[in-house]
């Protein structure tokens, strides 16, 4: 069977129909993984800006009333499900429940997810214990991935967030992460006493 090539002459005009955000939702609905605003805007032959402009315009549509969310990680867009939609599709789904974190995985990615990149020593030093467990069920559940080597003895592996980490929590960013400066007050960060 041969494969169909398509140039932007063959796609017929449907910008009159369907507004530039329509067709973002579309090709954001159909996308397997995230994807570029450039790769969008050389798909629909706009510019960024007007990508960026109309994703701007579709996310606050979706933050007013809907159940879906446009969700960013370095550059790259997806559309989600909205976090508070999460029990009723586990539900609807069938799924169970078992990707909860048990309180020592919660408090390596926290750490990680604060100080990063960090190498595993690193995170020993903050917990006071082993954290080889803990990272590997981590990377397993695909929150924490592998950055790179340190330059230092043994050169151990950096470790940071990915995109998984993201939506688990239902959040675009690491700027959405609560500050940490508010449990200080209280004494109970070790996170900024390190």
């Amino acid at each position: 069977m041969e494969s169909a090539n398509y140039s932007m002459d063959d796609i017929p005009d449907i910008t009159s129909t369907i507004s530039l955000e329509n067709q973002i939702e579309a090709l954001l609905f159909v996308a397997s993984s995230r994807v570029s605003t450039q790769q969008l805007a050389e798909t629909l032959g706009k510019n960024t800006q007007e990508i960026y402009a109309a994703m701007q315009n579709l996310e606050k549509r979706y933050e007013e009333n809907s159940g879906l969310r446009i969700q960013w990680h370095a550059g790259k867009v997806q559309l989600t499900t909205a976090p508070e939609t999460a029990l009723m599709i586990e539900r609807f789904l069938g799924l169970e429940a078992t990707s909860k974190l048990s309180r020592a995985a919660l408090e390596a990615l926290t750490i990680i997810a604060y100080k990063q990149p960090i190498t595993r020593p690193g995170v020993d030093a903050i917990r006071g214990v082993n954290s080889d467990g803990v990272i590997r069920s981590l990377l397993s559940k695909g929150l924490i991935e592998e950055i790179s080597r340190s330059e230092g003895p043994g050169r151990p592996i950096i470790y940071g967030t990915t995109e998984d980490f993201l939506g688990y929590f239902g959040i675009n960013s690491l700027n959405e992460l609560p500050p940490i400066e508010d449990e200080v007050e209280n004494g109970n960060n070790k996170l900024l006493k390190e």
